[in-house]
């Protein structure tokens, strides 16, 4: 008489499955997606504190009051300014609601790198298209602040010095991996010194910075 087996499926493991990455994707290091995560972190604080602070403006002026951001600490360094100005508005609503947005997506690719995530090339150029959006953007508003409005905002300082970060190291990251065409040079500079173009980017707006009130600064 035969004997049959059953065999209980629910305890046996899976077969491995094939892990072995897709051609033309990418992913990154540990440090780069922690980069991401920290960058993003940095600009939705800034973004998140300039919304609250803008919604306090607004519901002062209802009541016929006055608000003075915490970060408004000079004629100069004067958020309150920067906040009522025109260009804080550019696209017809405060520009930190669209960093709450962005930002916010930064911080999730960061995580599923973290998590090993990879992604295509159409990927990786959309992402650093949005930060090359970003850095011009930024680049706009420091000029507005600089010679048109006339004051800085500290939280500004902040989204745009991450701003500048995130977009630099994603560029490069899309250099090395050949996702962006680039000489053989460009490409081992970026793998060596990445971090001296940001710094460099962000020593030029300090030097503007310093320069367009020099006057302030030193008296």
């Amino acid at each position: 008489m035969s004997k049959t087996t059953v065999k209980d499926v629910s305890t046996e493991s899976e077969p491995e499955r094939d892990l072995a990455p897709a051609p033309g994707t990418a992913g990154g290091s540990r440090a780069f997606a922690i980069l991401l995560m920290i960058t993003g972190a940095a600009g939705l604080l800034a973004a998140w504190v300039i919304t609250i602070d803008k919604f306090k403006l607004l519901e002062a002026k209802v009541a016929g009051t006055t608000f003075t951001p915490g970060c408004s600490l000079n004629p100069i360094v004067s958020c309150g300014s920067v906040m009522e100005s025109k260009q804080a508005a550019a696209f017809g609503f405060p520009n930190p609601m669209l960093g709450l947005v962005a930002y916010g997506i930064v911080i999730a690719v960061g995580m599923s790198l973290l998590a090993r995530a990879r992604f295509p090339r159409w990927y990786w150029l959309t992402f650093n298209a949005g930060t090359l959006f970003g850095v011009a953007f930024c680049t706009w508003l420091q000029f507005q602040s600089l010679y048109r409005i006339n004051a800085l905002c500290l939280w500004c300082c902040l989204a745009w010095v991450a701003t500048i970060i995130m977009f630099w190291y994603v560029t490069s990251f899309n250099v090395r991996n050949g996702f962006l065409p680039a000489p053989g040079w460009l490409k081992s500079f970026f793998g060596e010194f990445t971090w001296v173009v940001p710094v460099l980017h962000i020593g030029i707006i300090g030097m503007l910075i310093l320069t367009r009130w020099w006057e302030f600064w030193t008296s």
